[in-house]
């Protein structure tokens, strides 16, 4: 059952601005090329490069990528180390795409909020190169105005809000006028601090419960239940 359904339906028909978060709202990156052999050769490349130190034992048998990315990035701060780290997690992204599975009713929703009259982003703390290579795969990469990916400063993933207000900034918008659609509370964090609109998508009830711990107002449990409000 969805939260606050009036409310909701508000928020969704006056978006000027939708800024969609990747891995989950629109597909599930990970479910051909798993997160945790991610996380394990990022680890091993560490070690070839003669860093594994810079990883405590706990870090080091992590199943995220970003738990790696974010280690490394505190003990050399805008090292060539941190760049080099980052390319490949981007290189392994660029491999999962290709067997990413599209979250359903995705690629209809982004096409229905389109026909609408909104404005999209994506807001991620993936690799915008992978995520403009998926868009391309599924045809929606004229949907999409902007992708404000990862940078190479792990401070800045979510819930830091850099990628919604780099978002907001391409679009000249103002916070009022934009909605996220998430399905995480570093998702929920970072809309809160960028001032805009929340909307949490709960895939399961760990989704859900992960989210109304972070105090997400609305939540829905189906793409369809934001599509009905644009008469789709």
């Amino acid at each position: 059952m969805t939260s606050h359904p009036e409310n909701l339906q508000d928020l969704i028909t006056r978006a000027r601005y939708v800024l969609f978060d990747f891995d989950g709202p629109v597909c599930r990156v990970f479910a051909g090329r798993a997160a945790d052999g991610v996380a394990r050769r990022l680890v091993e490349w560490l070690d070839g490069m003669g860093a594994a130190d810079l990883l405590t034992a706990e870090e080091s048998r992590t199943n995220d990528p970003w738990d790696v990315f974010r280690a490394v990035g505190r003990r050399r701060p805008g090292s060539d180390l941190v760049a080099a780290l980052e390319q490949q997690l981007t290189d392994e992204e660029l491999k999962a795409v290709s067997s990413a599975m599209p979250t359903t009713d995705a690629d209809s929703l982004v096409r229905a909020w389109v026909k609408s009259g909104a404005q999209l982003a994506v807001t991620t703390n993936n690799s915008a190169k992978a995520v403009w290579n998926y868009l391309e795969g599924r045809e929606l990469d004229d949907c999409f105005t902007h992708v404000c990916g990862r940078t190479r400063d792990p401070d800045l993933l979510k819930p830091h809000p850099h990628c919604l207000q780099q978002a907001l900034d391409e679009f000249g918008a103002d916070p009022s006028d934009a909605l996220m659609l998430g399905d995480s509370p570093p998702d929920v964090e970072a809309a809160r601090r960028a001032g805009v609109a929340f909307v949490g998508y709960a895939r399961d009830e760990r989704k859900e419960k992960e989210l109304r711990a972070a105090e997400a107002e609305h939540i829905v449990f189906s793409l369809q239940e934001v599509m009905r409000p644009l008469g789709r």
